[in-house]
């Protein structure tokens, strides 16, 4: 489905074009032109490479999907893929940007993606002062919108971490913790999936040889590599706090059994005792000290009474009960 294609020079929007229009456009100096598909079928991503003469490989990738963020050079074009990353009732939803950067073209094609980028459109024609920088800064405010859209999912991940480990400590079911907190160390990795080729990528814009249409945009792929790189840094410690999490869980679970294994020891204690002076006294013996006595019977419930008395008074004090 095609979303939106403009031509732009000098920082300006010039017109909205119609996709017949687009060659004529593109042998405009200084103009590129900016188009956005979603969910493209094979038709129109053939008509796009008819269009701006794109390299077959990177149509066949944006054709078959499921490619790894990265970033490929064709010449003096580039095809770059991004995973968007949108929170889900129960888990993470991926979606695919593909873009293909040439001197005067801009293609987008987003998969799997609800959230567009109308504003990233919409903000670049609002700086038209950076908007001259041509395609290559278009390249940075997408890439960027994808990576900014990655912090309050990374937030919200944050938020279920400290929820789960306050009913960690408020008695919920150890099962019920567990789930949860593998469920979270699993969107943690598919965050991790998105962000951490991105970084790699990200870091192939600035310093050193760059792309020449990359060129007078360093700085600000930069920034994208440090937001990138803060992400990072902030899922693998979430991932370890996760793992400390489940070691606390466990270790709660071992507490928990412990305390059940010496109530249950006291307890056995407490019956153990009458029920060996009952065993004694129940022995069919003809000759057994006290036997012919009066007051051998209720001395001896008195003696269960008394043991188990001071027992108990014991565990209670060492907490056992």
């Amino acid at each position: 489905m095609l979303i939106n294609c403009a031509a732009y020079q000098d920082g300006r929007k010039l017109a909205d074009v119609r996709k017949e229009d687009i060659h004529g456009y593109l042998s405009r100096p200084g103009c590129f032109v900016w188009v956005a598909l979603k969910d493209a079928t094979p038709e129109e991503l053939t008509e796009m490479q008819r269009a701006f003469d794109l390299h077959e490989l990177a149509v066949e990738d944006a054709r078959h999907g499921h490619q790894r963020p990265k970033l490929d050079e064709y010449g003096d074009s580039l095809y770059a893929v991004v995973h968007t990353v949108e929170a889900g009732a129960e888990e993470l939803k991926i979606g695919e940007l593909s873009l293909f950067i040439g001197r005067n073209y801009v293609l987008s094609v987003r998969n799997r993606t609800e959230q567009g980028f109308a504003s990233v459109r919409a903000r670049c024609e609002r700086e038209p002062h950076l908007l001259k920088l041509g395609s290559g800064f278009v390249l940075y405010a997408l890439i960027d919108a994808v990576v900014d859209r990655y912090f309050p999912v990374l937030d919200a991940l944050e938020d279920e971490l400290e929820s789960t480990e306050e009913r960690i400590f408020a008695g919920t079911p150890a099962r019920e913790n567990i789930e949860a907190l593998y469920a979270l160390k699993q969107k943690l990795m598919t965050l991790k999936h998105a962000a951490g080729p991105l970084q790699e990528t990200t870091g192939k814009l600035y310093g050193g040889r760059v792309p020449e249409i990359c060129a007078g945009t360093q700085e600000y792929f930069r920034d994208v590599y440090d937001h990138l790189t803060r992400i990072n840094q902030s899922i693998d410690s979430l991932r370890d706090m996760v793992t400390t999490a489940i070691s606390v869980n466990l270790s709660l679970i071992t507490v928990h059994e412990n305390e059940t294994v010496k109530r249950l020891a006291a307890y056995a204690a407490l019956v153990a005792v009458p029920t060996m002076i009952a065993g004694v006294y129940g022995m069919n013996f003809e000759h057994m000290p006290e036997l012919k006595w009066v007051w051998g019977y209720p001395l001896s419930l008195a003696l269960m009474v008394g043991i188990d008395g001071y027992l108990f008074y014991r565990f209670r004090n060492a907490k056992w009960l």
